[in-house]
């Protein structure tokens, strides 16, 4: 995903408490007695400065509240069907409180066809959890973000770096990417995100709060326009001459294969299809209506099920369904 960062002189970024060693040298500086991602930061940071996308929730008036907007939305979806979805959002719900009033059915409207909409039940849980708990002001504290419903480790970590320039380890595909070619020589990371992968990005993050913040947002910015998973740009690359798989040859991957997500066909086609229906209406759809927008009764009626069984539409009396009021 690519998650959002501020502009040059705001920060991004923090990192657990906690310092761990490089991974196999058992300390957190190299052999010349520097830290590890010394040679990488200023090449890194200096090519974001010039190269970084002019992005909404990068902007100062931006705030807390339209940076965890923007990290729900871009999870699994991209910058260009993100952005109309994202002014519209903050247009109508500035503030965690405004969409708070609301019902959750109407975050799932406006939640439009970025697709993974329970995303947007979950961005409405955690912003009445922001009001009654905070007050109505995203709060600062990471521990406090995670704590948030629909908020897991790379959420809160992003939402703390991005808004309030911490120093935290932000771990989304594109910096994963990035780190696994330049520093681990291997052409992408494991599928699911490890311990050692954690102890990398740590032992890399630079001291200061700051610079930590922008060296954050830097990489993740790098791995979605230059280190990118197909066609990578290495000739735009700040540290292609220290990448250790460019230097290794560019090793093919060796796991196992890397499956492109299908759409067609699929239980989620469905499921889009009937939320489509129940969005554009204002009043409860009878089944007929739905019955309508898929040929084959069994996958039909399984994404209906399931659509119930997550909140994200809610059944009535006499075979009629909308969108969830509570």
């Amino acid at each position: 995903m690519t998650a959002p960062t501020l502009p040059p002189h705001s920060s991004p970024a923090t990192p657990d408490p906690a310092t761990e060693a490089h991974p196999g040298t058992g300390t957190d500086t190299d052999q010349h007695g520097s830290a590890p991602g010394e040679s990488l930061h200023p090449q890194v940071i200096a090519w974001f400065d010039e190269h970084a996308r002019d992005l909404p929730w990068r902007r100062p008036d931006a705030g807390a509240w339209g940076v965890m907007v923007s990290e729900f939305m871009l999870q699994q979806t991209p910058v260009s069907r993100v952005l109309p979805v994202y002014e519209q959002w903050l247009a109508r719900w500035p503030r965690p409180a405004d969409l708070a009033k609301e019902a959750p059915g109407e975050a799932v409207r406006a939640w439009g066809r970025l697709g993974y909409p329970r995303r947007a039940l979950r961005l409405h849980g955690a912003a009445v959890a922001i009001t009654e708990r905070h007050g109505g002001d995203v709060p600062t504290d990471h521990a406090q973000l995670l704590a948030l419903p629909g908020i897991g480790e790379y959420t809160a970590a992003a939402v703390a770096s991005f808004a309030y320039g911490q120093r935290h380890a932000v771990l989304d595909t594109n910096v994963r990417r990035v780190l696994a070619r330049a520093v681990t020589g291997t052409q992408y990371p494991p599928n699911a995100t490890t311990a050692a992968e954690r102890r990398l990005a740590r032992a890399l993050l630079p001291e200061d709060e700051g610079t930590a913040a922008r060296w954050a947002a830097a990489s993740m910015e790098l791995g979605a326009l230059v280190c990118t998973a197909k066609n990578e740009s290495c000739h735009r690359c700040p540290i292609a001459a220290q990448c250790a798989w460019r230097l290794a040859g560019k090793p093919e991957h060796e796991g196992p294969p890397r499956r492109g997500q299908t759409y067609a066909g699929t239980d989620r086609q469905v499921r889009g299809k009937l939320l489509a229906v129940l969005r554009e209406a204002h009043a409860p759809v009878p089944q007929g209506a739905l019955d309508r927008v898929w040929h084959e009764p069994v996958q039909r009626s399984r994404a209906l099920d399931g659509l119930v069984s997550d909140g994200l539409v809610e059944p009535m009396p006499g075979g009629l369904y909308r969108l969830p009021l509570t």
